[in-house]
């Protein structure tokens, strides 16, 4: 079992997406009682095996919302009235978090993602726009890159395409999540906000086995990214867990930061990179920031116009 002194830098090697530490899960805690409204509908949807819980609220364009790992639905409380305000907002708990229970099959990105595209078709939307938080983000390339037809634009938040974008140091503490961890766990937020939905509690050490395994998995996704033929913008922290060089070369894979666009904008990439400053890993899915930055894109409205256009020359 680790140490008790270690379990701050484990925690932090969830980075498949924990989520903040203690300081921004309790935000997120004390802004749903706030600012939280019930679902226009909810309910479960089976996909793939699993039994996954859903929400929707707001109208307009549909959006796929998809939490970090460890987290559910509720840690995008602080920013859901401002994704709702002009959308429609299909938020999946997913799989062995937050209300969905964890099953039998082991926790694989690749499977959710396809999973994803059955939830989609099951409650009749077409093609939807997509928003994944580390883990989340995971499921959306994964989706994105299975179901292309399924998703008109693609924001992946604290998400990588490969395990050697984490900053190395990261890699043995990833390894060491498991059962074991539990119990020092319990007077964690990420613990009392899971025990508060999960169907079953006391799945909780089997979950961080879960997902002990799936961080000890290798896996570099560079060859499907060629699959994103939807615009898609990459969001990144200054101070995220992932590597600077490794969040550049993501961009050049998607065809941006290549050469100057020019003065016309005429080699222009269609899709975007932001990296937020003063923002991590862990509190990136609360600020203010991230929703400024993405509802532009998705909306369409972050394509500027060139300089002939806007001076009239």
């Amino acid at each position: 079992m680790p140490k008790a002194s270690m379990l701050k830098s484990l925690l932090a090697a969830l980075v498949i997406g924990a989520g903040s530490l203690s300081a921004a899960m309790s935000t997120a805690t004390a802004a749903q009682t706030t600012t939280d409204q019930a679902p226009a509908k909810s309910g479960h949807i089976e996909a793939g095996g699993v039994n996954y819980y859903y929400e929707v609220r707001g109208s307009g364009e549909p959006l796929l919302l998809l939490h970090g790992g460890l987290g559910s639905i509720d840690m995008f409380q602080p920013v859901m009235p401002t994704l709702a305000a002009n959308r429609q907002i299909i938020a999946v708990d997913l799989q062995g978090h937050g209300r969905t229970p964890l099953g039998k099959r082991p926790i694989d990105l690749k499977a959710m993602g396809d999973d994803m595209g059955q939830i989609l078709a099951k409650l009749g939307y077409g093609q939807v726009d997509v928003f994944g938080y580390s883990m989340g983000g995971g499921v959306a390339f994964q989706l994105a890159a299975q179901h292309p037809d399924k998703v008109r634009r693609l924001v992946l938040v604290s998400a990588g395409f490969a395990q050697d974008g984490f900053y190395p140091e990261m890699l043995p503490m990833q390894a060491q999540v498991g059962a074991g961890m539990a119990e020092m766990m319990k007077g964690t937020p990420m613990y009392q906000s899971y025990v508060k939905v999960a169907p079953d509690p006391a799945e909780f050490p089997r979950l961080l086995d879960a997902m002990g395994a799936l961080m000890r998995k290798p896996y570099d996704w560079s060859a499907d990214v060629p699959k994103l033929t939807m615009p898609v913008m990459l969001i990144f922290g200054d101070s995220d867990m992932y590597r600077p060089e490794h969040v550049v070369r993501f961009y050049q894979l998607l065809g941006g930061g290549l050469r100057d666009a020019g003065w016309q904008r005429e080699h222009m990439a269609k899709n975007r990179l932001a990296i937020l400053p003063g923002l991590t890993h862990y509190d990136i899915f609360l600020s203010p920031q991230l929703t400024a930055t993405a509802l532009p894109f998705l909306d369409g409205r972050s394509e500027s116009a060139s300089w002939s256009d806007q001076t009239g020359k």
